[in-house]
C-alpha cells in the first residue's frame, strides 16, 4: 500500500482531526517520509496553513495539500528567517483566522525543537494545540547508520545534548557527566563548536581514542556516515568538508555493526554480517 493510498484511507477513518482554529505541532522526523507516524500523516493532509522548518525534507513537503498556504520559518546559525517570537504569533494569528494550522518541525517537536515554547504560547492565547511526536534525529539517523545507541555490555545509557553556544558565547555543558565509557553521547547542532566539544570531553576524562561518528543528513538519500574517534573528528570535517545538518555520535557502540554491512541505510544484509569482535 502506497503512502498516498494509506493517506486517503486515514482521512476517511482517522481519529486525529485538526479542527478550524487549532494548531498541530507535528514532528516530521529526520527526513525519510516513511518514518512519519500515521497521526502525523493525518494532520499533514488536514492542514490549511503550514509553518515549517529548514530541516523538514522536500519529500515530506511534497505531501502537503496543494492548496495549503505555506510559511517557511527556517533557522540557520546566526541567520533566522523569522524570529521565534514572530513564529509563535504567526501560529496564533492564523488559528484565530479559523485556519487549520500545521506547525511542521524536523525530528520531534519536544527534543531541541522549541515545541514546548510554542505550545505554551498558543495555549495562553486561547488556541487549542495538538502534539504529535516524531522520531528524533539521534534515534533515526543512528539507526539508519547501523549504530545502536545502547548495546548490552557496551553502552547502558545515552544522552542527547545540544552543541549550540549560549547567548553569552559560551558552551556551558555538564562535561563531567558525559565522560562515562558506558554512555553514548549524541550532539545536536555541534559542528561549529566541535573543536571545543572535543577539547572539553578529553579534558574532563573521556578517552581521546573513543570511537565517534559524524552523520550527515541521516535517513535521507544524501546520507553520509564518517567514522573515526574523538580526537580525529576535526580532521574528518576538514577532509570531507562536512556541513550541517550533521549529528555527532560518541561512544563504543560506533563500531558494534561495521559500516560495510549496510547495503542501504537502515538495511543489514545477513550474508555480509560479521560480528564485531
Amino acid at each position: 500500500m502506497t503512502i498516498e493510498v494509506l493517506g486517503a484511507k486515514l482521512s476517511k477513518h482517522g481519529k486525529a482531526n485538526l479542527k478550524a482554529g487549532e494548531v498541530a505541532l507535528v514532528g516530521a522526523g529526520p527526513g525519510d517520509a516513511e518514518l512519519l507516524t500515521i497521526r502525523a500523516l493525518r494532520f499533514i493532509q488536514q492542514a490549511e496553513v503550514v509553518v515549517f522548518d529548514r530541516l523538514v525534507s522536500d519529500e515530506i513537503l511534497s505531501m502537503l495539500p496543494q492548496d495549503a498556504e505555506q510559511f517557511y520559518v527556517g533557522k540557520k546559525r546566526s541567520k533566522h528567517s523569522v524570529s521565534q517570537e514572530d513564529i509563535n504569533q504567526l501560529l496564533v494569528d492564523q488559528a484565530k483566522l479559523g485556519k487549520r494550522v500545521l506547525r511542521l518541525k524536523g525530528g520531534d517537536p519536544f527534543i531541541f525543537g522549541r515545541g514546548g515554547e510554542e505550545a505554551e504560547y498558543v495555549l495562553k492565547r486561547g488556541v487549542s494545540c495538538h502534539i504529535c511526536p516524531g522520531i528524533t534525529a539521534a534515534s533515526g539517523c543512528t539507526t539508519y547508520a547501523g549504530i545502536p545507541l545502547t548495546h548490552r555490555g557496551v553502552a547502558q545509557g545515552c544522552t542527547f545534548i545540544t552543541g549550540n553556544m549560549q547567548d553569552d558565547g559560551q558552551l556551558n555543558l555538564p562535561w563531567q557527566s558525559l565522560t562515562a565509557s558506558s554512555q553514548t553521547v549524541v550532539f545536536y547542532m555541534g559542528i561549529i563548536t566541535l573543536p571545543l566539544i572535543v577539547k572539553e570531553l578529553i579534558r574532563h576524562g573521556r578517552a581521546a581514542s573513543t570511537p565517534a561518528a559524524l552523520i550527515y543528513k541521516g535517513t535521507q538519500p544524501e546520507q553520509e556516515v564518517f567514522r573515526g574517534q574523538l580526537d580525529t573528528l576535526e580532521q574528518l570535517i576538514t577532509e570531507h568538508n562536512i556541513k550541517p545538518p550533521t549529528l555527532i555520535v560518541i561512544g563504543d557502540v560506533i563500531n558494534q555493526l561495521t559500516e560495510h554491512q549496510l547495503s542501504r541505510p537502515g538495511f543489514l544484509r545477513a550474508d555480509e554480517y560479521v560480528a564485531n569482535q
